[in-house]
């Protein structure tokens, strides 16, 4: 290491005074000097500093450090999390320019989550440490527990795991009780009632049943399955604690683009301000051009959204880019603002597979940029998870009964089955699922 702590809390005062300066608003920022093995930690645990025990962090650990051992991947060079004071952590093996440049990033990403209303509306960043940790704690208690033991709560959490995307996509949804919601039907039936005897003989009755479970279709599988489930008390915990957490990292998920695109526009326009010297300069440019390298075969976020924040800042000025980090999503951001001459300057292009190869299927130009960004809104975020929502639960046998939302875009068979089965797990009874295979109605059985 070139540097010493002070020469890093020098650079983060400079970066601090120039992030104020260019107006970025951000919760106290933290930095944690750690070595290339606990980055390889954290990277599994998401960053957090307290997480529950599961297998699947293991293997995610044993995963990242034999691909970094066979120099098959690199490491991040930092990792920040959504909570306030906001923490980040620098490895001890960056070079000094390095660090000054991911401070900077970092820096971008704290604005990010403290502005952004996915952010605002869905998390709670002072909680977010103690939350994971409380979490972690009930999670080994139940492990502890002789009467549970930690197989049981493997399986509930294997379950758990498996379909925990299957979620609310609604940042910061406030249910309304089901005694809410059957108050509200029935005031609908009461008065489609009064219109039908008007009507009559010329309208056919049909009125919803307000003790139908569920009242309306369910997308959020956790959730219903917690309530109506066949559970204990600590299997509905685990599940209520899975959801939870999923619900923290939606809106990581629904703005990866926006995200790094806004983190790395910063970082890029700091450094540029901080009169680095010469030697530092050159890497400066060499490490930003590696960040946003176009992918080969793959999408950059750091690529797409830097160049789309940066065409907006010449184009429409600071106020606008300020305005779009609060106010958008992947989604959005790509439908509005990813115009034709962007897609052109990217040099983006749609593919499909064909047998063993790829073929291009679309390139920007005038007729294809618009399916290339349609393609990409629909398959950025929680695009790529498929819709499943519960319609009905046999009063007969207690079947759960799922559908999937059709959009053109098939379930993997094998994928399927295997969710199945945990779902038939937590929920105690059959399930079915109904989807379309070759545009055939598809009924697949737990």
């Amino acid at each position: 290491m070139d540097y010493t702590i002070k020469d890093l809390e020098k650079w983060n005062e400079l970066v601090e005074e120039m992030a104020d300066a260019m107006g970025l608003s951000y919760y106290r920022q933290e930095f944690e000097l750690i070595g290339y093995k606990d980055m390889l930690a954290y990277e599994a645990y998401l960053g957090m500093p307290s997480r529950y025990p599961h297998w699947s962090f293991g293997k995610a650990y044993e995963k990242n450090r034999t691909m970094y051992r066979y120099n098959l991947t690199g490491l991040p060079y930092e990792m920040v999390i959504n909570s306030d004071p906001c923490l980040a952590y620098l490895m001890k093996e960056n070079t000094l320019l390095l660090q000054i440049l991911t401070m900077a990033h970092v820096y971008g990403h704290n604005d990010f989550f403290k502005n952004n209303r996915l952010f605002t509306e869905g998390t709670k960043a002072d909680y977010t440490v103690e939350m994971f940790k409380s979490h972690a704690d009930r999670v080994r208690d139940y492990i502890n527990d002789p009467s549970i033991g930690y197989e049981n709560v493997e399986k509930i959490l294997d379950a758990a795991h498996a379909i925990k995307l299957q979620t609310s996509r609604v940042i910061g949804e406030k249910r309304l009780k089901d005694e809410e919601i059957r108050q509200r039907m029935f005031e609908t039936n009461k008065r489609k009632k009064d219109e039908f005897s008007i009507l009559k003989p010329y309208v056919k009755e049909e009125l919803p049943d307000i003790n139908k479970i569920p009242l309306e279709p369910e997308e959020d599988l956790l959730y219903f399955i917690s309530k109506y489930g066949s559970l204990e008390e600590w299997e509905r915990n685990l599940i209520q604690i899975v959801r939870t957490e999923t619900a923290y990292f939606i809106p990581q998920i629904e703005t990866k683009i926006m995200n790094e695109g806004w983190a790395s526009f910063w970082h890029y326009n700091i450094l540029k301000e901080l009169k680095l010297p010469d030697g530092l300069h050159l890497e400066f440019i060499k490490r930003h051009n590696d960040v946003i390298a176009p992918g080969m075969g793959y999408l950059n976020p750091y690529f797409v959204g830097f160049k789309i924040f940066e065409y907006l800042d010449n184009t429409y000025g600071r106020e606008k880019i300020f305005e779009v980090r609060k106010l958008e999503r992947d989604a959005s951001f790509l439908r509005r603002y990813l115009t034709e001459e962007l897609c052109e300057d990217l040099n983006l292009f749609q593919y499909v597979k064909d047998g063993s190869n790829y073929v291009i299927q679309e390139i920007s130009d005038e007729t294809g940029w618009t399916v290339i960004r349609n393609t990409l809104c629909s398959n950025c975020g929680m695009g790529v998870v498929p819709v499943i929502r519960v319609v009905d639960v046999s009063k007969e046998d207690k079947t759960l009964v799922l559908e999937h939302v059709y959009d053109g875009r098939e379930l993997s068979m094998d994928y399927a089955k295997a969710t199945l089965k945990y779902v038939a797990q937590l929920w105690g009874h059959n399930v079915k699922l109904k989807t379309k295979q070759y545009d055939s109605e598809v009924v697949l059985v737990s």
